[in-house]
């Protein structure tokens, strides 16, 4: 939650700066350039990520192909919803589709949609994913009591590799559940640099 604060307060700053012209006029019209840098960073980053947890992979394989089921059924579920959305607001339905498909993972959905399509997208994917996480926060416990341990899992979709992880971990208290929130949370943050831009480019 302290680190979901701080990069909100940390857009809204940038936000004001940019606004107010605040920076450097040079900042200001390479803003482009840091986020093209930001967003190879991040891919790197989810690469090493990946790559460092070996022993977890050797659990997982103890649960069988059947794990895979997971992340598919939180990709159809988020996919088919966000299908509503052009129904509600003016967004395309490839828009809404490109928004969900960062799956919670809002940094890097913004940086992508800002990218690939329009700074006034790269919001709405920022906050509507940074309110996946917030949401998902909040209803793991509900979710945990009421509809079982495995639908924990679904809210927070790439998140479950890492924020939401601990949470589902402490109302779940199983240490298989963990093992596939983690894998649902690696497969899903693989995915979106692919569905993002996938999906911007059927507009």
């Amino acid at each position: 939650m302290i680190a979901t604060l701080f990069i909100l307060v940390t857009v809204f700053i940038g936000f004001f700066c940019g606004l107010l012209k605040l920076l450097p006029h040079k900042l200001l019209v390479d803003a482009d350039k840091f986020i093209e840098y930001g967003l190879y960073i991040l891919l790197f980053g989810i690469g090493v990520d990946i790559g460092k947890n070996k022993a977890v992979f050797k659990n997982l394989k103890k649960i069988g192909l059947s794990i895979f089921f997971v992340p598919l059924g939180v990709i159809a579920g988020t996919l088919a919803g966000s299908l509503f959305l052009p129904l509600l607001t003016p967004l395309k339905w490839n828009e809404a589709m490109a928004v969900a498909s960062g799956f919670g993972w809002y940094s890097l959905s913004g940086i992508l949609l800002t990218k690939f399509h329009s700074p006034q997208l790269g919001a709405i994917a920022f906050l509507s994913n940074i309110m996946r996480e917030l949401i998902t926060l909040v209803s793991i416990p509900f979710f945990a009591k009421y509809c079982g341990p495995l639908t924990t899992i679904a809210p927070g979709g790439a998140t479950t590799m890492d924020t939401t992880l601990p949470i589902i971990a402490k109302y779940t208290d199983n240490r298989e559940i963990t093992l596939i929130a983690f894998f649902n949370g690696i497969m899903l943050s693989a995915l979106v640099p692919i569905f993002v831009p996938f999906f911007v480019g059927l507009g």
